[in-house]
């Protein structure tokens, strides 16, 4: 087992009997210990708890995590820096869950290729981080997506995804005005899952652009006699449904859809089929659900069927009926299911799925921010006074973990992010697009419900398949969760046939005058994992194994990013590049560069992590400064004359160092652990050969020296100047790659003009990004107050408040200030 084998078995369990356990089994244990799982509600019979069973020992394997990044602003000019904050948690109860220590963000073009990448370290379940968008991007709907190691074994589907505009002010003019020919994405969603020949079904539909933009439009559904058998009109967003009986098994019916635009459209519903189930769902009373069952075919009318209801990954209902004369009725009380998306799947006596419906139920657990200024206007460079407060419905004043953001709102503001209540309760758990989710959670609106029903038969999807559920096996894991720090992976292959080789030692360093080291052994397949702590900015990495005991391998770094894409592409938001927009980009164009000229050093201002500057490889038990000591030519001389600790013996093949085991009081057999600046060098002969004048000092451990798992017969540590290797050639199968490490923090600047003679400078200041504070946090002792300064800008500005607190109440708000010019003296 590897040494990031024992830390992650550690930080999961601290039953000893596990830890000798393999590491996947270990997290399979580790999760059946965090997870907890709702009762029942209903006593059910054998085949539902043998469902029960199932469900619970698949989702107790598998804990979910989900992200939210609050985006400062949704449209951005190249050359201006895009910034976020990043909330991590548990998919249960949405509670801050501080597992993962790296979130990994990227910035996708329309092709999902991956324009920026980086890695923000996460404390506490939060972090921040920012990208300078190049100048080299063109305009166009970018995605920004977040993801953990872990959610890497999971779809694609479940990693955060939101879209922002980037304008070149270059393709400003050049945007084609052309009419849109774009074809129309329609579609039809049978309740449950299928249309059954005699059996009444409720069908919803999804009437969209192949850019995901929602259209009203109105239709019926014609048989193949040209009757029609049912007229629908689509009730928000795009969205609606109606019901009908299909007649005979293999009748095709279909749909006709009228535009906004007057255009006709037609399209096939889904097949009927001869015989089957059909499940709907119903609100009759105030706090009860009814859901029937009808069913068609020989041998199915009067069966048994099972009902499992589950949401996010809680059992919340079990039970079972028999069939009579094709029909079964479940009575399912409201104040039994938990707040978000309920998933309601029916099987038949086989235990095999055959039916699913999703019910949503509105949360009310909320985060209540309220957020208010001490004016509603402002001259340029005045100061905001803004006082925000958290609350929750059981507690009055609950502390809190906010994100804010006031920017400028102008003609090239497209439509902003999610907020993180609707992402956490909605979106995150519906495959595709929804537009305006915010509507279906907070709208008095009379029509929301219904909507919110026709949203759960046409984007309701799970998480899993029924087959992995009910496999014997738990689910084989391939990526980690990071607990500790980032994981670098890699693969050991031979050098000649690239098969993958178990069981070779390997070390991994960045050369520096700290010398961190770390190892691991390749498993199986080949694949080693490195746990590499406190590891910010961009740093050449050497990796290699170990040449005395396999010369024949090599060793290649993998991606550390998600290769898996989501089949539906982020919601789409238009540009603003029409000609009308061309003077409003010119002139934030404008501003920004002129920003950049003044206040460019600002951008590039970071704060460093604390970072333990003792050396990583311990206190040595000898130290030796070279420049305090003569200098001799050789590395030979200096081992003979300056170090006591070290026997230097010379044999028929070659230089060897036998260390001296103080605790022991005798001397090591083998040769020690000889590194260069943090750098294995396996051939005593190759390091006598290193100049001594590049050498600053050496270091020796007389005792028994432990990298991760591996152990040594001492420990001899030479560090140069510069901490760079100095020139020392490596061996062929050495690997020197530059790679990415966690992201420094970049420092958001905002101007004070508390001073007169600030407010009279003449430096221009036109930022239309006033304010941005990731790091929020509110307490038990009242409002928090918050103060920053206007700009030039006259206009409107939005402030934007996402927060979350302990318990995993969620919730924004936001309020419109606005800037007038300052009247001339």
């Amino acid at each position: 087992m590897s040494s990031l084998s024992t830390s992650v078995s550690k930080r999961l369990i601290t039953t000893s009997t596990l830890l000798v356990r393999p590491l996947r089994q270990q997290l399979a244990s580790a999760f059946l210990l965090l997870a907890t799982v709702a009762g029942t509600t209903a006593q059910a019979q054998a085949p539902v708890d043998s469902l029960k069973n199932q469900f619970q020992r698949y989702a107790l394997h598998g804990l979910h995590e989900k992200l939210f990044l609050h985006v400062d602003r949704p449209t951005y000019l190249c050359g201006e820096v895009l910034w976020f904050k990043v909330y991590a948690v548990d998919g249960t109860y949405h509670k801050p869950l501080p597992m993962s220590q790296v979130a990994y963000i990227e910035v996708l073009d329309k092709a999902q290729r991956p324009v920026l990448q980086s890695k923000i370290p996460l404390q506490q379940s939060v972090g921040q981080g920012s990208f300078l968008l190049p100048t080299s991007l063109a305009s166009g709907t970018y995605t920004v997506r977040a993801y953990t190691s872990w959610m890497k074994n999971f779809s694609p589907d479940f990693y955060y995804q939101t879209s922002v505009t980037v304008l070149n002010p270059a393709a400003a003019s050049s945007q084609s005005t052309a009419k849109d020919t774009l074809a129309y994405d329609i579609q039809f969603f049978p309740e449950g899952g299928n249309l059954v020949r005699n059996i009444n079904s409720k069908v919803g539909f999804k009437i969209a652009d192949r850019k995901g933009r929602s259209l009203d439009a109105e239709g019926s559904v014609l048989n193949e006699k040209g009757v029609v058998v049912a007229r629908f009109r689509s009730l928000k967003f795009g969205l609606g449904s109606f019901s009908f009986t299909p007649e005979l098994a293999g009748t095709n019916y279909t749909a006709s859809v009228k535009l906004p635009n007057g255009r006709l459209l037609t399209r096939r519903l889904p097949a009927v089929a001869e015989q089957g189930m059909v499940l709907h769902l119903e609100e009759g009373a105030a706090d009860e659900l009814t859901i029937r069952v009808s069913a068609m075919g020989t041998g199915q009318i009067t069966e048994p069927v099972f009902l499992l209801g589950h949401a996010r990954q809680k059992v919340t209902v079990v039970a079972s009926a028999a069939l009579n004369n094709g029909q079964a009725l479940f009575q399912v009380k409201k104040q039994d299911l938990p707040d978000g998306i309920s998933h309601f799947t029916l099987f038949n006596s086989r235990q095999q799925p055959v039916c699913e419906r999703l019910y949503f139920r509105r949360p009310t657990h909320l985060l209540r921010i309220s957020a208010t200024t001490d004016k509603r206007e402002y001259s340029t460079r005045d100061k905001v006074r803004l006082q925000l407060g958290t609350a929750t419905p059981s507690l009055a004043v609950a502390p809190a973990s906010l994100s804010v953001a006031v920017f400028r709102q102008d003609s090239l503001s497209t439509t902003p992010s999610t907020d993180i209540l609707s992402y956490l309760w909605l979106t995150s758990d519906i495959k595709g697009t929804i537009e305006n989710p915010g509507y279906y959670l907070t709208s008095p609106d009379a029509d929301a419900r219904q909507a919110a029903d026709n949203l759960m038969l046409t984007q309701g999807w799970s998480r899993f398949r029924w087959a992995d559920v009910q496999a014997a096996k738990a689910p084989a894991f391939e990526f980690l969760p990071e607990l500790s720090g980032h994981l670098i992976r890699g693969r050991v292959v031979n050098r000649t046939t690239g098969a993958p080789v178990p069981n070779v030692h390997a070390y991994l360093t960045s050369p520096n005058r700290q010398g961190r080291l770390f190892s691991a052994v390749s498993q199986a397949d080949g694949s080693v994992v490195f746990e590499v702590k406190e590891f910010y900015g961009a740093k050449d990495l050497v990796i290699q194994p170990n040449q005395l005991m396999d010369s024949t391998s090599r060793i290649e770094i993998l991606n550390p990013y998600s290769v898996s894409y989501p089949s539906a592409a982020a919601p789409y938001a238009p540009l603003p590049l029409t000609v009308r927009f061309k003077d409003a980009i010119t002139q934030r164009y404008l501003q920004t560069q002129l920003q950049k000229s003044y206040f460019k050093g600002y951008n590039n201002h970071y704060t460093f992590p604390a970072v333990d500057t003792l050396l990583y490889t311990g206190k040595p038990d000898e130290h030796y400064n070279l420049d305090e000591f003569i200098r001799f030519p050789t590395m030979e001389d200096i081992m003979r004359e300056y170090v006591p600790g070290v026997a230097l013996r010379r044999r028929k093949d070659g230089f060897h160092f036998l260390v001296i085991d103080a605790p022991r009081k005798t001397v090591f057999a083998a040769n020690p652990l000889v590194l260069l600046d943090g750098v294995p060098v396996f051939s005593i002969n190759k390091i006598m050969t290193l100049d001594p004048l590049k050498v600053q000092k050496l270091d020796v451990f007389t005792r028994h020296y432990f990298v991760g798992q591996l152990m040594f017969d001492g420990l001899v540590s030479y560090t140069t100047y510069k901490g760079d290797l100095a020139g020392f050639p490596l061996n062929s199968n050495v690997l020197m790659q530059e790679y990415e490490g966690l992201q420094y923090q970049r420092e958001f600047y905002a101007p004070s003009y508390e001073a007169a003679q600030d407010q009279a400078s003449r430096l221009p200041d036109f930022r239309t990004l006033l304010y941005w504070n990731p790091n929020v946090m509110t307490s038990t002792t009242g409002n928090k107050p918050l103060e920053f300064f206007t700009s030039d800008q006259a206009g409107k500005y939005l402030v934007v408040v996402q927060g979350l607190a302990a318990d995993g109440a969620a919730g924004s708000t936001s309020l419109t200030i606005e800037v007038k010019p300052t009247p001339k003296s």
